[in-house]
C-alpha cells in the first residue's frame, strides 16, 4: 500500500500546506515530499521551529526540489494568514502548535490561543479552500487518566491539563467541520517520533 501510494504521489504530484515546517516533525515532512517531487508550502512562526532546520533541507534536497517549496512567516492564531496558507492546497499536514503539559499548566491562555483558536482556525480555512485532507498531529496526553494499557484510540480519560483539554477541543472541532464539506480531517496521536538527526521543536514530542 505504501509503495502504490509513493507511485501515486509521483505520478501526480499534489500542493501540501505544513504548518510548523521548521519543527522538527514539520521538516522531516518536508523533506520527504520534496525527495517525491511534490509542491509545499510551509507556514511557521519560529515560536519553537528553526530556522536552520529549513537550511538542512534545503541542503540534503536538488535546487529543483528546492524550488517546489514555499515559505510563509506566519501565525496561525491570525486566521488571514491561515486562509493565504491554504489557498491552492490539496492536502494539510497541521504541526503548528504550543507542546509541553508543564508549559500548558503554567500559561493556558498561550495554549489555548495556539492549540485552539489556531487549529480551529486551519480547520475553517481549509474547510473554505476546499482541501481534500486535513491530518493534524495530535497529542496522547488526550487519553488522560484512562487506566487501559496500551492506550486506545477510542478510549480516553479525563484531560489532565490544559494541553490534553485543547486535544479534546480539536477533535470535536476537527469531526464537527468535516461534516457539511467534502474534506476529510485525520488526527495521529504521537507519543514519540524517530527521524534523521535535526534540532527538535521545543518540548517535542507533545
Amino acid at each position: 500500500m505504501y509503495d502504490q501510494i509513493i507511485q501515486s504521489l509521483t505520478h501526480t504530484p499534489k500542493t501540501w500546506l505544513i504548518t510548523g515546517v521548521a519543527g522538527f516533525i514539520g521538516s522531516n515532512l518536508l523533506e520527504a515530499l520534496l525527495k517525491l517531487d511534490q509542491t509545499v508550502i510551509g507556514l511557521d512562526n519560529f515560536a519553537t521551529g528553526h530556522p536552520h532546520n529549513l537550511d538542512e533541507v534545503r541542503q540534503s534536497v536538488s535546487a529543483a526540489h528546492w524550488q517546489r517549496f514555499t515559505f510563509l512567516e506566519g501565525d496561525i492564531r491570525d486566521f488571514q494568514t491561515c486562509r493565504s496558507a491554504c489557498a491552492g492546497v490539496d492536502y494539510v499536514l497541521h504541526q503548528a502548535a504550543l507542546g509541553s503539559v508543564p508549559r500548558s499548566i503554567e500559561d493556558p491562555i498561550s495554549t489555548n490561543a495556539s492549540n485552539i483558536t489556531g487549529v480551529l482556525n486551519m480547520l475553517t480555512a481549509a474547510r473554505d479552500a476546499s482541501v481534500k485532507r486535513f491530518v493534524y498531529a495530535a497529542s496522547s496526553s488526550t487519553y488522560g487518566d484512562h487506566p487501559d494499557l496500551p492506550e486506545r484510540e477510542n478510549k480516553s480519560g479525563n484531560p489532565l491539563s490544559p494541553l490534553a483539554g485543547a486535544e479534546y477541543v480539536n477533535e470535536l472541532y476537527a469531526d464537527a467541520l468535516a461534516v457539511p464539506t467534502a474534506s476529510r480531517t485525520s488526527a495521529c496521536g504521537i507519543s514519540t517520533c524517530s527521524a534523521p538527526a535535526r534540532t527538535p521543536t521545543e518540548h517535542t514530542p507533545r
